[in-house]
This record gives C-alpha cells, structure tokens and sequence, in this order.
C-alpha cells in the first residue's frame, strides 16, 4: 500500500474530463460501512488531432460515484449525455482482468438540445 509519504517527490497529477453517453441504467450498491456506490458505462467519442492528423477516438469506461454524488445519479438512465472529472484508477474484474475505472468527483448532465 503507498503512503503519501512513499509519493513524496513523484508526480502526483491523476485527473480526467471525459463527455460521454451512458451505456445503461446505472448499478447502486451499499457498502457495508453504508457508503452508496453507483457504476455505470459511459462511450465517448469524438475526433482528436495528433501529429497535424485527424484521428477517431472512441473508449467505454467504467465510472465509479461514491457518497453524494450516487443520489445525482439515480437521475441517469441509458443515452443521457453527461461530463465526468474524477481520477482513474486500476480495478480488477471479477475473473482477475485489470480494469482502468473513473472515479467521479464531479458529474454534469449535458442537454444538447
């Protein structure tokens, strides 16, 4: 387990901005300390310029919301496009796969009407 003295001198930065659609209705689970946690899929894409060339983007993340912000999420249902910031981490999948996850810290509903 890192401490946050172990980090000391290393870059600290981890934080992503990521708009995207929600895959489907998200799933709510109870910790057993009752802390909320919400999980839901977003598909962002978009067309990004590298190296002077138009390149297709596309990725699904996972998005983990944990405490206050699961209650905004109850709002959510599939096709509802929102802007996510937070920090990833490494998870793992129930058969032992690593998997890349944004922890929200903040969650905006985007209206493209």
């Amino acid at each position: 387990m890192l401490s946050q003295d172990s980090l000391q001198g290393s870059i600290q930065e981890n934080c992503l901005v990521l708009s995207g659609t929600v895959v489907k209705a998200p799933k709510q689970s109870t910790s057993p300390a009752g802390i909320v946690h919400s999980q839901f899929s977003i598909d962002h894409k978009s067309i990004q310029n590298e190296a002077g060339l138009n390149r297709q983007a596309f990725v699904r993340i996972q998005v983990v919301a944990t405490g206050e912000l699961s209650h905004l999420i109850r709002e959510l249902v599939a096709g509802q496009n929102v802007k996510v910031s937070g920090f990833i981490n490494r998870h793992e999948s129930r058969n032992g796969n690593p998997l890349l996850v944004l922890h929200a810290q903040q969650i905006q509903m985007i209206n493209l009407d």
